[in-house]
């Protein structure tokens, strides 16, 4: 996030509930905004794969000092499942609207 030519950041591991689980605690306090949408429709996704575990992830993503940042679970197929979520998002050219015009305006008082 220091660094202003990074845009995203996306980490993968520890949204779960065990006690080593605790990205979304690390990550949380730096958020200057949730995207809320974010973990409602990667459950919403993944519930068609894995049923009701899919409430056992805490996935999460936000702005921070410009930064957007994604937290996914550590699995293989939830990795996936996040990256359908956000790769048309971070694709300038995804019509209507995407998250990737956005970056010039995240800093933005």
């Amino acid at each position: 996030m220091a660094d202003e030519s990074v845009q995203v950041i996306i980490t993968t591991g520890g949204t779960g509930v065990t006690g080593r689980d605790g990205t979304p605690e690390a990550i949380k306090p730096l958020l200057d905004n949730k995207i809320e949408g974010f973990g409602e429709i990667f459950r919403m996704i993944s519930y068609q794969e894995i049923k009701t575990s899919t409430i056992q992830s805490r996935t999460l993503a936000g702005v921070a000092k410009g930064t957007y940042i994604f937290c996914l679970p550590g699995s293989s197929g939830a990795c996936q499942t996040g990256w359908s979520v956000i790769k048309d998002q971070l694709d300038s050219r995804h019509r209507l609207c995407n998250l990737a015009q956005l970056i010039p305006r995240l800093t933005e008082t």
